[in-house]
């Protein structure tokens, strides 16, 4: 079971930045701000600079995030930790955790779980879902704290609760391995939904594990083949190979040899070299499946494995 880092796009945080923080000046940010909107990012970031030399910490923020992106100046991390930490060291949620990700994932300063938890749980204790789910998943790992994974859970409901769809995940992961709380696949069930609900491609494949299996959920072939088909078309390879065989048997909707085979090539590319077992799963039902098709249905179901690309 796979969990994508949580990530916001640079201008969603500049625009999510300035409206939480009510610190914006008349003029001048208005100005960068609007530059920035219109892409003209050279002049964003010119605009920016002096603000942020003068201790605005809404543009500390968003110089760091251009310098982070390279928008409007060259690429450079070291030097977007720099403005992180000055709006950091001024409270802003944001930058505490954009800090602590540079902190943990060791981009432009070395790595730091203890100070990658300390600038999480500084984010997190403002209320920022984002640091919530980090903090938790290192209480989950021990990585930076004491591996504490009812702390976990405290930290993956909170904000679960705020309707972070990386925590509502992580929670139904916790209550589907009975880590930190007991074993509950129904509880499971219900927040892989309501993370699934938005689009989040890990749980929709494991809400499909769980109607194929019938685990929390009644057994419902129809509903796992769908979910498996939503997070196929977010390129989970084991979704991509689960949706295939249920195409190649007919489970859950009609037997269709073309989408199994696509789905299963699909999922032969997918798999990387540390699941060659996986992989070479794949190929081989793949094969099986072209056994039973006409040389047109193996070129259109080619043909559609080449065209397709992720959602």
């Amino acid at each position: 079971m796979h969990h994508p880092a949580p990530c916001r796009t640079a201008l969603a945080s500049i625009l999510m930045a300035m409206t939480l923080a009510g610190a914006a000046r008349a003029g001048p940010f208005e100005s960068a701000t609007a530059a920035y909107s219109a892409r003209d990012y050279a002049t964003a970031a010119r605009l920016f600079l002096p603000l942020a030399d003068g201790g605005n910490r809404v543009a500390q923020y968003n110089l760091a995030v251009m310098y982070g992106k390279g928008q409007g100046v060259q690429q450079d991390r070291a030097e977007a930790v720099k403005w992180s930490r000055k709006a950091a060291e001024q409270g802003l949620a944001f930058a505490q955790y954009d800090l602590g990700i540079a902190c943990r994932d060791g981009r432009g300063i070395p790595p730091n779980d203890v100070e990658a938890a300390a600038w999480f749980r500084k984010a997190a204790d403002q209320g920022l879902a984002d640091a919530q789910s980090s903090l938790g998943a290192l209480y989950e790992t021990g990585r930076g704290v004491p591996q504490n994974p009812v702390e976990a859970v405290a930290w993956f409901r909170r904000a679960a609760d705020q309707n972070d769809r990386s925590g509502q995940y992580k929670l139904g992961l916790m209550y589907f391995q009975g880590q930190g709380v007991p074993q509950d696949h129904a509880e499971a069930a219900k927040w892989f939904r309501k993370a699934a609900d938005q689009g989040d491609a890990d749980a929709e494949y494991n809400l499909g594990i769980m109607y194929y299996r019938g685990n929390g959920v009644r057994a419902d072939y129809t509903d796992a083949r769908r979910w498996y088909r939503r997070a196929a078309e977010q390129d989970v390879a084991a979704a991509q190979y689960s949706v295939g065989v249920m195409y190649s048997s007919g489970r859950g909707g009609p037997q269709d040899y073309v989408q199994a085979y696509k789905w299963l090539d699909l999922a032969a590319s997918g798999f990387p070299a540390s699941e060659a077992e996986d992989r070479a799963r794949a190929n081989k039902d793949r094969d099986t499946v072209a056994q039973k098709m006409t040389p047109q249905q193996i070129a259109e179901a080619q043909e559609l494995a080449r065209e397709w690309k992720a959602k």
